[in-house]
């Protein structure tokens, strides 16, 4: 069987007089090296393209952090600061894409900013700042350290009892970096809380009822996996997933010839 192609979602960055579709060296590493995958970048174009075009010919989608967020307008909301970083280009990319792929069942992995746009793409909202929520901790990036160590673990998560995340990973909780402002304030129909920070912020997501394997998490695996287990075994469980979908795909083209 051909290696399976898995679509990464792309920021939009302003570079002098340009604008350039990229994402983080890390991402593609992460899914190249654990995931049995190919990764390719998906440009966020938003309506000048038809997300079936891309969906033909992937079998995954990764959807990524950002420094930028989901625009509220998305939700039903207004920005809560004139400071807040969003990227519409990549809104208008990847929400229809999100949509489409889990309707298909290819396999999606939704990560920080990507685990928000999966649950606004299927109905839900966010909270802006968790951090000035009553009792809610602040999840922002440790800025009194160097860069290279803001992705370091941070906390514990709390796993759900029989959901997708224990059984990936075998245990109740695992420890998990810490670099998000907003998170999910209301999670989407059909997606159900798979994890939990100690102060109650959701965590991860998944579809138990969806057609495909769709998983989001809060943090960042990409950033620690080449030390940390926990983060791999999430790469190597969204790759046995793609390669299934690919099989099955390869499989049913055989059987239309």
């Amino acid at each position: 069987m051909p290696t399976p192609i898995v679509a990464i979602s792309a920021c939009v960055k302003q570079i002098m007089a340009h604008q350039f579709h990229a994402t983080n060296q890390r991402n593609l590493d992460a899914v190249a090296a654990h995931s049995g995958c190919f990764p390719i970048i998906m440009p966020s174009i938003g309506q000048r393209a038809d997300p079936s075009a891309l969906l033909d010919h992937i079998s995954g989608l990764m959807l990524t952090g950002s420094p930028s967020n989901v625009h509220p307008d998305n939700y039903g909301d207004e920005l809560a600061a004139p400071e807040i970083t969003v990227d519409p280009q990549r809104d208008a990319t990847t929400l229809p894409m999100i949509r489409a792929a889990v309707e298909r069942g290819i396999p999606v992995f939704a990560i920080c900013r990507g685990m928000q746009e999966l649950n606004v793409a299927l109905g839900g909202t966010l909270h802006q700042f968790v951090h000035l929520l009553p009792g809610k901790g602040d999840h922002r990036a440790d800025r009194s350290k160097p860069p290279e160590q803001r992705g370091d673990l941070a906390h514990a998560v709390m796993l759900s009892g029989n959901g997708k995340l224990r059984q990936i990973l075998g245990a109740e909780s695992v420890m998990v970096n810490s670099l998000h402002a907003q998170a999910v304030a209301k999670p989407a129909p059909g997606l159900i809380v798979e994890a939990t920070a100690e102060d109650g912020c959701i965590e991860g997501l998944s579809a138990p009822d969806a057609p495909g394997w769709v998983l989001g998490v809060q943090w960042h695996p990409e950033a620690v996996f080449k030390k940390d287990e926990p983060s791999r075994k999430l790469f190597e469980a969204f790759g046995v997933a793609v390669r299934d979908y690919a099989s099955r795909q390869g499989q049913l083209a055989v059987a239309a010839e």
